[in-house]
């Protein structure tokens, strides 16, 4: 499968929820880095220029949420697929800062590896 092999960060302040959907993106073959903030993810991109998917929440304490994370993505690591959670706010993908997808919490691994798998064959 294209996604075999494919390094995702995912971006997540509490540490059971980023603990939880990052192993079941391992457990579908993705490589996985964690970060618990903005700040983290940054250099984390920076260091590994093979990230192709981040999934970030938007709550996040630290210098930037989850939509700006997004937004310096954007411009800094164009090939980067996003997706977007939130617990607390309801958005649409048409209404994101970004081109990428919303899922609201608590989300369905399925559905979120199934938009990871469609967004990286578009890619």
């Amino acid at each position: 499968m294209a996604q075999k092999g494919t390094t995702v960060i995912v971006v997540e302040d509490e540490t059971l929820v980023r603990m939880d959907i990052a192993m079941s993106l391992q457990d579908e073959g993705f490589i996985v880095l964690e970060a618990s903030n903005a700040d983290e993810a940054i250099g984390l991109l920076d260091a590994h220029p093979e990230i192709r998917l981040m999934f970030t929440d938007i709550d996040m304490p630290g210098s930037m949420d989850g939509l700006k994370l997004a937004e310096a993505v954007r411009d800094r690591w164009p090939p980067v697929k996003i997706i977007i959670a939130s617990g607390h706010c309801r958005l649409t993908d048409e209404l994101l800062p970004i081109e990428g997808k919303f899922f609201s919490k608590p989300y369905d691994h399925a559905r979120i590896i199934s938009a990871m798998r469609e967004m990286l064959v578009a890619s």
